[in-house]
């Protein structure tokens, strides 16, 4: 059985530039091997502010949202975000997709695909780490960071990578293999 990689947009905001990055990363993912990879968009779930009345352990979903979002979730076997930096943090949408579930987080390995100005957006992924391993995922050290992606759009909107971003995506899809493969006995 293949393992399964979500590359999740993580900005949901309009005008967004995260689905080009995220188009390119899925992609690049499908074509490298060691995952079945499939896109998904945070903004199709349509996640209000955290809205369920127990807690997200307990597995006791009220919502429609919430159950589609848990479903999505536990499919997979890796993530990655594909993450924009807002004020030096993740964006509130990925906090908020995050903090509805947590055992379909669990033992999962997860990367990042982080993109800004100058600083290519590594402040929120950093940030980023310190909440998903409270909910038991294992973040790569291994990263691609994409500084001024405006910059790096083709005449019809699509991101064109540089040799770095693919040698750091080849780089961290081959260990969260390693980890995928691992923690698969611990699920």
């Amino acid at each position: 059985m293949s393992l399964k990689l979500q590359t999740i947009i993580c900005s949901t905001r309009p005008g967004r530039i995260g689905p080009s990055i995220a188009q390119w990363f899925n992609a690049f993912a499908s074509e490298q091997g060691s995952f079945d990879s499939e896109l998904v968009d945070l903004a199709d779930f349509n996640l209000p502010v955290y809205d369920e009345p127990n807690h997200p352990a307990m597995q006791q979903y009220a919502h429609e949202h919430t159950k589609a979002w848990s479903a999505s979730v536990a499919q997979a076997d890796a993530y990655v975000f594909v993450i924009p930096e807002y004020n030096f943090s993740p964006p509130p949408s990925l906090v908020n997709a995050l903090n509805y579930l947590y055992k379909e987080w669990n033992y999962k390995p997860c990367g990042f695909v982080s993109y800004g100005g100058v600083s290519g957006g590594l402040r929120s992924a950093q940030s980023a780490k310190q909440l998903i391993t409270t909910l038991k995922m294992m973040p790569m050290v291994e990263g691609v960071m994409v500084q001024m992606p405006w910059e790096l759009l083709d005449e019809q909107k699509n991101f064109v990578a540089a040799d770095v971003h693919e040698l750091s995506g080849n780089a961290m899809l081959e260990e969260m293999a390693k980890w995928a493969q691992a923690l698969k006995a611990m699920r």
